[in-house]
């Protein structure tokens, strides 16, 4: 006679699980890729008019850190918390308050990249005629793209994992069945959410990292070049 299955042993491994919950998890994964999509693109939206902001105007440069700092600074349970009472119980609580999370991150990374672009490279943009808008998105925003990605995929993955604190408004997507299992010492509920949870992070990385090599192939060889090699290279993409 065989002996009790994995969900009645309630194991921490369990296939009888995924396969018995197999849409639950689809759905849930769903939720917290939607969430964790649209918060970031709207948190880059809003960090790169500010980053400009705090370039273009030296004195609203502390103003524009400060606030996004003070903001990362708040508890998530505390800030949605706060936000309930303006958005109701729904997912834009969540997207919300993951959206001002990602500011500090978003608009430090693309300040800094933006300013690490050489003075010359600028100065050779503008004799050729280059105006403001031309200069930063055809010479500027290309130079700076290693420095917004990285900001890009930490604001992602660290936005992956403060997803699921969405749980306590119920829009938490794999957080939902981490909670519901801890609740319930669910073992299989918990470690497979919280695998799902990681991968996603994992998956959304290499993603970013591979979009990175695709739209900076120059830098792909920078290891094996040295600095002269490096402005020749980034004068030669402005000539271009």
């Amino acid at each position: 006679m065989s002996g009790p299955g994995c969900l009645q042993a309630n194991d921490w491994i369990c296939a009888e699980y995924v396969r018995t919950r197999g849409t639950e998890l689809v759905d849930a994964t769903i939720q917290h890729i939607g969430i964790t999509a649209v918060s970031v693109v709207i948190g880059l939206l809003i960090a790169f008019p500010l980053a400009l902001v705090a370039r273009r105007w030296r004195g609203a440069a502390g103003a524009v850190l400060g606030l996004t700092t003070v903001l990362y600074t708040v508890p998530s349970l505390a800030m949605f918390a706060l936000l309930t009472p303006l958005f109701g119980v729904s997912a834009s609580v969540v997207v919300t308050g993951l959206v001002m999370y990602s500011l500090t991150i978003l608009v430090r990374n693309i300040l800094a990249g933006l300013e690490a672009v050489p003075t010359e490279v600028r100065e050779a943009a503008r004799g050729m005629g280059y105006g403001t808008a031309r200069l930063l998105f055809e010479v500027e925003l290309p130079l700076a793209l290693p420095a917004l990605v990285a900001g890009l995929r930490i604001a992602t993955v660290s936005t992956v994992a403060m997803t699921t604190i969405g749980s306590v408004v119920g829009y938490g997507g794999l957080g939902n069945l981490i909670a519901s299992g801890m609740e319930g010492f669910f073992k299989a509920e918990v470690l497979t959410a919280s695998v799902l949870c990681v991968l996603l992070a994992l998956a959304a990385d290499l993603l970013l990292m591979g979009l990175q090599r695709l739209l900076t192939p120059w830098t792909r060889g920078r290891s094996r070049s040295g600095p002269r090699a490096r402005r020749e290279g980034r004068t030669a993409k402005v000539v271009a």
